[in-house]
Formats: C-alpha cells, sequence, structure tokens
C-alpha cells in the first residue's frame, strides 16, 4: 500500500510542475481567447431596367413601354377611321368594328370571350374549340387587331392568328 500512495503522490506533483510550467511560461498562447468575427454582407442587387428588359427579350418575351402601346393602339384606331370612311357611303348596314389588344399569357378562349362581347361569334368556347380544331392555338402572339362585321368568320381568324 506504501507503494501504491508514493505513486500517486508523484504523479500529483509531477501534474503539479507540468501546469505550474504551463501557465506561467513565456508563451501566453493557452491564456490567450481567439475571438474570431466574421461579418457577412448580403446585399440583393436589383438589376437595372435595361438588364430585366434583355431578360425577358432573351426568353422570348416582347416588352413594350405603356408609351409604345398607347401608341400602337392609337396606330390602329387611325388605321381602323381612314378604312371606315370610304366604308361608311356604300354601307347600308351598320359596321361594326373591334380593336382586339392581345396581352401576352391570353388564350384562344380569352380572344373568343372579347368577340363574343363584340357580337362576332356566338360562343367563346366553341371558338376556341375550333381554333385547337385547326391547330392554331400556338399562332396567338401578343398585339393589336382590328376587325369588324363585314368579315367572314374565317377572315377574323387569320387576321387575329396569324
Amino acid at each position: 500500500m506504501n507503494l501504491l500512495t508514493s505513486f500517486a503522490a508523484g504523479m500529483l506533483i509531477t501534474s503539479t510542475i507540468c501546469g505550474a510550467v504551463y501557465l506561467t511560461g513565456k508563451n501566453d498562447i493557452a491564456n490567450a481567447t481567439v475571438k474570431t468575427s466574421v461579418n457577412t454582407i448580403t446585399k440583393k442587387v436589383q438589376p437595372s431596367e435595361e438588364e430585366m428588359k434583355n431578360q425577358l427579350e432573351a426568353k422570348g418575351y416582347i416588352v413594350q413601354t405603356k408609351a409604345e402601346v398607347d401608341k400602337q393602339v392609337q396606330d390602329a384606331k387611325a388605321s381602323a377611321q381612314s378604312k371606315a370612311a370610304p366604308a361608311a357611303t356604300d354601307a347600308a348596314k351598320p359596321v361594326t368594328r373591334v380593336v382586339v389588344n392581345v396581352s401576352d399569357g391570353m388564350t384562344s378562349i380569352d380572344v373568343g370571350r372579347v368577340l363574343q362581347a363584340a357580337n362576332m361569334v356566338k360562343n367563346a368556347f366553341d371558338f376556341s374549340k375550333d381554333i385547337e380544331a385547326k391547330g392554331l392555338e400556338n399562332k396567338l402572339r401578343p398585339g393589336v387587331f382590328i376587325v369588324d362585321s363585314k368579315m367572314t368568320y374565317d377572315q377574323i381568324v387569320a387576321t387575329i392568328f396569324k
């Protein structure tokens, strides 16, 4: 038992000496606390108008300003009025002119609803089904189209679905 006590006392003295040397040594790395701070700033960058326009055009969209759209509508109305003047002299029946503004994302049923509201077609759903039967559903492009009541059904379809 004396042997075990001597061994334990030796271990205690050795660890005390090692601890003292470690803590009082010239190298203060053990005492130094390392503080690292990482500041990450995330800033969301808004693309410019020109960059947004280029991105949309690259994906196949047609980008127009409000002024450009208004000018197109005015030009369409002006051309309709200039065509209406000669037709008014020989027309016994009043002619209904409809300006159909097809925007991006519209479908044939939406165009059919516009034409139905103007009494150009009887039923928007039947109009849509007929367009699908003719295989023209993917031919609808954004733009301003003018149709009138003197046009045949096929002329109306040919005007809007180019």
